[in-house]
Formats: C-alpha cells, sequence, structure tokens
C-alpha cells in the first residue's frame, strides 16, 4: 500500500464547546468535509480519536465502514495522536491532516503526495518559517521512530517531531497559494464563530 491518510480527532474542542469533528456544517459532520476531500487520493483512511466514547461518536456520525482508531495514551494531543496513526497505517506515506479544515484543497494535498516521495516529510511552510504540521505528508516508518523517539522524550508538540526529521522538503506558501488563492486549506474551525464563517465561506462556493 502506497498512501495512507491519518485525520486527528481527539482533541478535547474547548474552545468550541463540543466535539469539532462531528459537529454539522452544511448538514453534514466536519470531518466528512475533510474526509470527502481526500477521497480517491489514499489508499486508507484512519480516525485517530482519544477515548471509546468517542470513538462510538465517531462510528455513529461516518457509519460502520469508517476506520476508527483509540489512542489511549495517557498524554494525548496531535504528536500522540500522529504516533498511534504512523503505527496503524499501513501505506509508505502518511497524509497528516485534523479533523477541523473543511476547505483542505484536494490539489495541495496531491502535490504534497507528490513532492514527498524519496524524502521523509513534505511541509507547508509560510514566510515567517512557521510551519503546517498538520497538512503535510510524512515517509510513515521514519515519522513513526522520530515521533515515539519525541514523546519519549517528554515532548508534546508536533515541531518536535518535525526538528528530528531529517530529508524534509518544505513547500513554500507562496507556492501553494497558486492552487488555492486564499489559502483557505488551512482554516481551522475552533470556535462558534469559525463555524459561523465557514457557513458562510460555504454559501460563497
Amino acid at each position: 500500500m502506497e498512501k495512507s491518510a491519518i485525520v486527528l480527532a481527539g482533541g478535547v474542542s474547548s474552545r468550541l464547546g463540543q466535539d469539532k469533528g462531528i459537529v454539522q456544517l452544511a448538514n453534514k459532520p466536519l470531518i466528512r468535509h475533510v474526509l470527502d476531500k481526500i477521497n480517491n487520493l489514499v489508499d486508507e483512511t484512519l480516525v485517530i480519536v482519544s477515548s471509546k466514547a468517542q470513538a462510538e461518536k465517531y462510528m455513529k456520525a461516518l457509519g460502520s465502514g469508517a476506520n476508527v482508531i483509540i489512542d489511549d495514551a495517557r498524554v494525548h494531543g496531535p504528536l500522540a495522536g500522529a504516533s498511534v496513526g504512523f503505527g496503524q497505517a499501513c501505506g509508505r506515506y502518511s497524509l497528516l491532516l485534523a479533523c477541523d479544515t473543511p476547505f483542505a484543497s484536494r490539489d495541495i494535498l496531491r502535490l504534497l503526495l507528490d513532492l514527498c516521495i524519496n524524502r521523509n516529510a513534505a511541509i507547508p511552510r509560510w514566510p515567517n518559517c512557521y510551519i503546517e504540521p498538520l497538512q503535510a505528508v510524512y515517509c510513515t516508518k521514519p515519522a513513526l521512530e522520530v515521533a515515539r523517539n519525541a514523546l519519549c522524550s517528554g515532548e508534546v508538540k508536533m515541531q518536535a517531531m518535525v526538528d528530528m526529521l531529517r530529508n524534509v522538503r518544505y513547500v513554500s506558501t507562496l507556492v501553494l497559494e497558486q492552487l488555492d488563492p486564499g489559502l483557505n486549506t488551512f482554516f481551522n474551525v475552533n470556535t462558534g464563530v469559525d463555524l459561523k464563517k465557514a457557513e458562510a465561506m460555504l454559501k460563497c462556493m
């Protein structure tokens, strides 16, 4: 198997007040917008959640065919969730995404998958050097190794994992903007205001 997708959905969503992945946006769960964007781009999709109760909610929302994996680590977060995903993924390369990015660009994701070939990662990077590690592609085995090493070192942030990786291809957002003017691909729904903005954006598309 060549390509996997790992969608992180284990966050507590404290600012939104409810599980953001299954909150309704245009009459379907927020995570479904993400899953629709990667349909046919990858060979398998894993949804990473943080508890059995959350897994049951997602399976109910997405259907029995959903491949929902529980991150049962003592310390949760994107790095821990990514580590679980890399450990379960069968693909040589893994597309890592958050569940709250409904406008993820298929064109950008396809480009990142292509650019990761023979690299350990392809990661978007802004002109100020800020990176987007949760909308990036990783070579699964090396990523799993460094993710576990970072966690064992007490790290909890994705940046720590990325810092340990070698042979990383950083992709300028100036280039990506040619595929997605405005770079809505990186828009996250974190609050109720964000959700209303997303609804308005959808109406303009």
